[in-house]
C-alpha cells in the first residue's frame, strides 16, 4: 500500500516519534493523543478526535457505537494505546473498526515502550470496497 497511504503512514509515525520523543513513555493515553493531533494538525493533516463509529445491527443503529482515536486525512485510522504490551485483541479492534468505517489503513500505536518503532502495528482492510468480511494484517512498518 504505497501512494498517498505511504505517506500519511510515515507522516503519522513521524509525529508520533516526535512526541514520544518528547513526552517518552508512561503517561495516559489521552496526553498522546492530543498531543500527536497537535503534532499532525501543526504539519497541515487534517484530525479528527474521537470519531465515532455507528454500529449497525440488524434494524437498529448504535449512534455512539464505538471511537476512533483520531482519523487523519479522513484516510488512516489512529488508534493509540499506552500498554505494557500490545496483545492480539488490540489488532482484531483496530481491524474491527477498519471493517465497520471502510477505512483501509489503520495504525496502532503504543507509546509505552522505550522505542516508539516496536510499538507500531500498521493493519490494513485489503478488501474491494464492495466487500464487507475477511480482513488481514499486513506487517510492522520500519520506520
Amino acid at each position: 500500500m504505497g501512494g498517498a497511504f505511504g505517506w500519511i503512514s510515515k507522516s503519522i509515525i513521524g509525529a508520533a516519534i516526535e512526541v514520544h520523543r518528547e513526552l517518552g513513555p508512561g503517561l495516559f493515553e489521552s496526553v498522546y493523543e492530543a498531543c500527536l493531533a497537535y503534532e499532525l494538525e501543526h504539519n497541515g493533516f487534517k484530525v479528527e478526535r474521537q470519531k465515532t463509529l455507528p454500529v449497525s445491527y440488524k434494524e437498529i443503529i448504535l449512534e455512539q457505537g464505538y471511537r476512533l482515536d483520531l482519523v487523519v486525512q479522513d484516510e488512516v485510522v489512529v488508534e493509540l494505546k499506552s500498554l505494557e504490551r500490545i496483545q492480539p485483541v488490540h489488532e482484531s479492534q483496530l481491524l474491527t473498526y477498519l471493517k465497520l468505517s471502510r477505512y483501509r489503513l489503520g495504525l496502532l500505536i503504543n507509546f509505552n515502550v522505550p522505542v516508539l518503532r516496536h510499538g507500531i502495528r500498521r493493519l490494513v482492510n485489503k478488501l474491494p470496497e464492495t466487500e464487507s468480511s475477511a480482513l488481514s494484517p499486513s506487517s510492522a512498518p520500519s520506520a
